[in-house]
């Protein structure tokens, strides 16, 4: 730090003096803001975060690093390294050698126009805001035994509003996938393994109520569990009674958009909640422990009231343009 002089100047001194600063620091306002830009924007503070280094050479590759080190207002939602690796994405390295159209699509849902503080928003579940490219995203702000958490499409923001000069950052851990259906019917129709559900929600005449704007969340048996259930062949689902496949179905449908962590924030002091779907009954969440970590969930368990055992999640948080899909592993029973 430089060393301040004892110096004397009289009073008129002191006030020509301070005008003049006040004009020189107003002078200069724009040109200390643009410099500020360049050293402290969004690029820049990636890229010096060590636990975000495959996302910085995503956005590198992408060309977006250009776009965040421009001026203007923008929020980077950032995964974390760990992100990329659980999603099957690799590091740094091996992010390079992944089809260039679909990590550009994934960078690009990551980038919002303007500053969100998601803190801010009301305690809602999954209020919808969009990405620079258009895509729908899903944020939700909720207490938690006093504590505040924030999910972006079920994904929990681990560290908030990371100021920069032309923006915020918001690092979450787990990278989101745009979604590529518009509807819950299409997503399901393009699963192989839910082919046979697929063909009972036409039988029942459901899909016409899916293809609606919702939002819903269906909780979809893969084939196996479908073939456990007596429904084993497209045949004999066609050759059912459509109302009596339609009490079925309905039992595996709610009318509203749910990510597996909304059930984690929901669930009160006993782990558990119930959860009604379209036809009025109601299903069980349950909980899952985080064996590692004390009070933390790895995910849910579902039970309808005619099942005697609980049912796991094979696959989860498949988002599309009017609901989400999880796929179960066995049918959810009204009764035994």
């Amino acid at each position: 730090m430089n060393q301040l002089r004892r110096i004397s100047i009289s009073p008129l001194g002191i006030f020509l003096t301070l005008v003049s600063y006040g004009m020189v620091f107003n002078g200069c306002k724009k040109d200390d803001a643009l410099k500020l830009a360049g050293n402290n924007n969004i690029s820049a503070i990636i890229a010096d975060n060590f636990n975000l280094s495959v996302y910085n050479t995503a956005l590198i590759r992408t060309g977006l690093a250009k776009t965040t080190d421009q001026e203007g207002q923008f929020t980077a939602i950032a995964p974390s390294d760990d992100a990329f690796r659980d999603a099957g994405l690799g590091n740094s390295t091996t992010i390079l050698s992944i089809d260039p159209a679909r990590i550009s699509a994934i960078m690009n849902y990551h980038i919002l126009n303007g500053v969100y503080e998601f803190n801010k928003l009301p305690f809602l579940f999954n209020q919808e805001i969009r990405s620079a490219n258009g895509g729908k995203l899903f944020v939700t702000h909720w207490v938690k035994r006093g504590d505040t958490i924030l999910t972006i499409n079920g994904a929990k923001i681990v560290s908030k509003n990371i100021k920069a000069a032309n923006g915020l950052i918001q690092v979450i851990d787990r990278v989101l996938e745009p979604y590529s259906h518009d509807r819950v019917t299409a997503a399901i129709a393009s699963d192989r393994d839910l082919s046979l559900f697929h063909q009972a929600l036409q039988r029942s005449g459901l899909t016409e109520i899916l293809n609606g704007k919702g939002p819903y969340t269906v909780f979809a048996p893969n084939n196996a569990a479908m073939i456990a259930a007596g429904l084993r062949t497209i045949e004999e689902i066609d050759g059912m009674d459509p109302a009596v496949l339609q009490g079925l179905m309905r039992y595996h449908i709610l009318s509203d958009r749910r990510f597996v962590y909304d059930y984690v924030l929901s669930s009160g002091a006993a782990n558990r909640s119930d959860q009604t779907m379209i036809d009025g009954k109601s299903i069980q969440v349950i909980l899952k422990p985080n064996p590692q970590v004390a009070g933390a969930f790895t995910g849910i368990e579902l039970k309808g009231t005619g099942n005697t055992s609980v049912i796991q999640l094979t696959k989860q948080d498949v988002l599309t343009g009017n609901g989400v899909v999880h796929t179960i592993e066995s049918l959810l029973k009204i009764t035994q």
